[in-house]
């Protein structure tokens, strides 16, 4: 490696990055990585971009009439900047007056989202580290990736998240697996990034091994590039939602044929009486068989009883992209491919059974970490209420309003203040209007953020934030094996703050405050005595000790910040997911009320739920039938894009280089395109009774007839002077409804709308979304008057223009 760069990390991968001397110009990929990823090559200009917010600002309605939504709505209205001395001072006003008035069970802090890579630099973990020390906050639980897994699985086979990382490895599927079939394919987009960071992309060698290894791959999925193109998998295109139906009939199929596996379910699992009860039509006089699965899904039956019978006849690997969960009725097609795995009679053997996420990162059944890397302590929330993690818009409307979860009937907490950091809801949220109206209830709403996203509009004070190439760090992905340095390339553009320093500085203004100094501490609290420096040694420090109880030996800090990624032993190359448990199912029971597999759950039934049985079930997407179906005959499908990490640097070069006519490309099949008069590349409008936006065609065959495909993450750029508040820009989620999965695990359920598409007449407005807002004069009396001036000159003059 050149001494001439300087490492950086981010969650797609590690970079060299290049500066003039003071301004971010290129980062180059890493010389070790076999497949970098190009994400990187958004970095540059969104760091220096006219949408980097460079100073605190405050909404000019906030600041002039107190805490409040006011006249001009969150989103809509102009903003002030102002002194860092001055937005601490009323931030912590702020906080002392909602614990006073309504207690910190009055406080939210969202702080969802991927942040930086790096261990101590993470925005969510310090936003609630100092809040813990300052009273507590209402959480939120889980997350909108794979809720619905990690809210069902534990009733099923055990806790998620430990599924995932004992995920049987790709090199064993290429020695031991004859077929993969993956409902919802395994797009490659999604294997660029994993949580906390990657240092080597693996993925995409691992499948070609399979390949080579002559490995048959079944693709089940309305998008045919959901599978990479050297797998040659063969494309099964269902109606999107109709997974579960899918896999009824193939279950069904292998239970009238007796090629399940009677040994292998008398042995490891309870409640499959329940289950062939149900496949044969016994609890509602319909069988869900080959034919009636045909009906739902439009694959014919005779594929479908054929595929039954290769799964029988093969080693079998039964893969569920998350994607798959996340519509209406989510749980279910995880807990049928957990039937149907358990049926064929392969789970615990090399190669065989299922796994919920293969694809959804870098990292799943590629490799881990050998040991835990250490992190920062957040503390102990005083605050125990909490809400589903996709339920924001639910608990801002209505307050004090009831809801199941997980068996429970819990209540909304009356919420005053929402600060947000390291995430992005109007991206990852559904139905934006509402969400836009729901943003509306708080007296307050504080973001931190690098840019001037649709969240940040939407708040009552913002804070500039240092990225992550402007502070030091050490990236360590929480699934990979390679320890990153990560030395600060350039300073904080503008006035930008590390944010450990600002939650330091407020500490030390709310911690003097004689009514909570006592139940509260002092600054020390938060901080322990340390700065952001000493805090990034200590974590290198205890992850050095961490490494040396588990035999691995790391560099003392200054060799390694200087140095190059540290790569430590894969601790379990050859994994098979519940290996242990079919050797021996006594000696290793998994964490279930029978320490078996629960393909009828009898604590789940005990909920009595109407939309999550005892056993996986049947249920119609929501937005299927009557007058909706007709006026909005288009599938509305919505991933994760190719160009950035969800909407993180939306305005970088890479991102904004795959848009039409500066708008996120829709996928229209040709068929569907001609129906409407659509050509490549013109701008076309989306529609249904929740919202409108526009995008960019794209017609190709490489989406089913009948579906429409919008990558997610094109930053929200409503017009309010338009229909429904029309987005300009092609946010899918101004369309998908925010109902949940079911009342069972409350989960997000954005790939079940339905929508229609035109083409757009006339002259399309401008995307407005990067750039930054306008700005005011202070309008306060007693303030000296003048205009908002550029602070930084690597920046446009946009801000100057505004």
């Amino acid at each position: 490696m050149s001494t001439d760069h300087k490492l950086t990390a981010s969650h797609w991968g590690v970079g060299l990055a290049v500066t003039d001397g003071k301004t971010l110009t290129a980062i180059h990929p890493h010389p070790d990585d076999p497949d970098p990823s190009p994400i990187n090559d958004n970095i540059t200009g969104s760091l220096n971009g006219a949408a980097r917010i460079l100073r605190p600002a405050v909404r000019k309605s906030w600041l002039e009439r107190g805490p409040g939504a006011g006249p001009v709505p969150r989103g809509r209205d102009d903003f002030v900047e102002v002194a860092w001395d001055e937005v601490l001072e009323l931030i912590a006003a702020e906080i002392k007056r909602v614990r006073r008035d309504h207690g910190n069970e009055a406080i939210y802090a969202g702080s969802y989202g991927w942040s930086s890579a790096g261990r101590f630099h993470h925005a969510q973990s310090q936003l609630k580290r100092f809040l813990n020390t300052q009273g507590g906050f209402v959480r939120s639980e889980g997350n909108y990736s794979y809720n619905a897994a990690l809210g069902l699985m534990p009733f099923i086979v055990g806790p998620f998240r430990d599924q995932v990382a004992k995920a049987t490895r790709w090199s064993v599927i290429a020695k031991h697996s004859d077929l993969v079939v993956m409902f919802g394919g395994m797009a490659e987009r999604n294997t660029q990034v994993s949580d906390g960071g990657v240092a080597r992309h693996r993925m995409r060698g691992n499948l070609q091994a399979c390949a080579e290894a002559g490995v048959k791959f079944v693709s089940i999925s309305p998008l045919r590039t959901d599978a990479a193109q050297g797998l040659e998998a063969e494309w099964l295109a269902p109606n999107p939602g109709s997974d579960t139906a899918l896999m009824l009939g193939l279950a069904h199929t292998l239970l009238s044929e007796g090629l399940h596996d009677e040994a292998f379910l008398a042995r490891y699992c309870v409640g499959f009486d329940r289950v062939a009860a149900y496949l044969m039509g016994n609890e509602d006089a319909q069988p869900k068989d080959a034919h009636w699965a045909a009906q739902h899904t439009g694959v014919s039956a005779a594929r479908i009883v054929g595929l039954a019978r290769e799964m029988a006849a093969s080693r079998t690997m039964i893969s569920v992209a998350a994607g798959v969960q996340r519509t209406d009725f989510g749980e279910q097609p995880m807990w049928m491919a957990v039937t149907l795995a358990a049926m064929l009679g392969q789970i615990g053997l090399p190669g065989g059974g299922y796994t919920v996420g293969y694809g959804v990162n870098a990292n799943i059944g590629n490799i881990e970490r050998p040991f835990r890397w250490a992190a920062m302590g957040q503390g102990t929330n005083p605050v125990t209420e909490f809400i589903p993690v996709a339920m924001v818009s639910e608990m801002l409307l209505n307050p004090g309003g009831s809801y199941s979860y997980l068996g429970q009937t819990r209540r909304f907490p009356d919420v005053k203040l929402v600060w947000w950091a390291g995430g992005n809801p109007f991206h990852h949220h559904q139905d934006l209007n509402r969400l836009h109206a729901a943003f509306q209830r708080p007296q307050t709403v504080i973001v931190n953020d690098i840019n001037w996203t649709a969240t940040a509009r939407h708040a009552d004070i913002v804070l500039p934030v240092a990225a992550a190439q402007e502070r030091t760090d050490f990236g360590a992905g929480k699934s990979d094996n390679a320890l990153v340095p990560m030395q600060q390339v350039v300073p904080p553009a503008g006035e930008a703050r590390v944010e450990y320093d600002i939650y330091a500085a407020l500490a030390a203004l709310l911690g003097t405050a004689e009514a909570f100094a006592a139940l509260l501490g002092t600054a020390e609290a938060f901080t322990e005595g340390r700065s952001a420096q000493d805090w990034v040694q200590k974590l290198w420090d205890d992850t050095r000790a961490a490494g040396a109880t588990a035999g691995v030996a790391l560099p003392e800090w200054d060799r390694f910040i200087a140095g190059d990624v540290v790569v430590v032993p894969d601790p379990s190359p050859s994994q098979v997911f519940l290996a242990e448990f079919r050797a021996d199912p006594g000696t290793n029971p998994l964490p279930t009320p029978s320490g078996k597999i629960e393909l009828f759950s009898d604590v789940i039934a005990g909920f009595d739920l109407p939309d999550c049985k005892g056993h996986a079930s049947w249920f119609p997407p929501r937005d299927l039938g009557g007058a909706h179906t007709a006026a909005h005959p288009l599938y509305l499908l919505s991933g994760q894009p190719k160009t950035r990490l969800h909407s993180q640097l939306d305005n970088g070069a890479y991102s904004l280089s795959q848009k039409i006519a500066g708008r996120e490309p829709v996928l229209i099949h040709p068929d569907d395109a001609a129906a409407r008069g659509i050509k490549d590349g013109d701008v076309v409008e989306l529609f249904n009774a929740r919202g409108r936006c526009l995008a960019g065609a794209r017609v190709t065959e490489d989406i089913a007839q009948g579906c429409v495909f919008l990558w997610t993450g094109a930053w929200y750029d409503p017009d309010f002077d338009a229909p429904q508040a029309r987005d300009r820009h092609g946010n899918p989620n101004v369309l998908t409804h925010d109902l949940r999965t079911s009342s069972l695990t409350q989960s997000p359920a954005a790939h079940s709308a339905r929508v229609e598409l035109v083409r757009f007449t006339g002259i399309p407005p401008e995307v407005q979304s990067h750039k930054p807002p306008r700005f005011r004069s202070d309008p306060r009396p007693d303030r000296p008057k003048k205009s908002a001036q550029v602070t930084d000159v690597r920046h446009t003059d946009e801000r100057a223009k505004s």
